[in-house]
């Protein structure tokens, strides 16, 4: 089993954040990623560092892009310790759940059986809960007409890396 550490001990690893934007890729305009979807930029920006939400039309720069999503993540990481006081985490674990919140969000995070089940010290419960969010805008994308398979890829990968640390 991967070692696991207090939660208050752990920052996201390089190579977790280069995964995180290789994932994203990067867009220098505005766009709509998945039909339903909120417009991002950079590498999946949806709310830019002043607080105002991405529009279409908005544009970055490739090193803009890369400052957006580290503060976004940086942001992200502190409300992400503060859902798990106390917890026990590996590093593959939290950089998977921490790249979840990434592309979700931390409301999504906060009411997610994922962090009921780690709370409650069941891990391979938590891991496997990533394969409920397969869904964009009421459309299942674990179905290949859905024109969303790309979410549920993601899914499948976050869990197979979860699984991984988990044992």
């Amino acid at each position: 089993m991967s070692k696991r550490i207090l939660i208050s001990s752990l920052v996201i690893s390089a190579a977790a954040f280069v995964g995180l934007v290789r994932q994203e890729g990067y867009t220098e305009k505005a766009i709509v990623p998945v039909k339903g979807d909120v417009p991002t930029m950079g590498f999946g920006t949806t709310v830019q560092q002043n607080g105002k939400p991405v529009k279409l039309g908005d544009r970055t720069t490739p090193v803009k892009a890369v400052e957006d999503a580290y503060a976004h993540l940086s942001k992200d990481e502190k409300l992400f310790k503060a859902s798990l006081p106390g917890v026990l985490l590996s590093q593959g674990e939290y950089d998977t759940y921490l790249d979840f919140t990434y592309q979700y969000g931390m409301a999504t995070w906060n009411k997610s059986s994922m962090r009921r089940e780690i709370l409650n010290g069941n891990y391979r419960a938590a891991c496997n809960a990533l394969l409920k969010y397969k869904y964009v805008a009421g459309r299942d994308c674990s179905i290949k007409s859905s024109n969303c398979m790309g979410v549920w890829t993601r899914q499948k990968e976050r869990h197979a890396k979860c699984v991984s640390a988990d044992s």
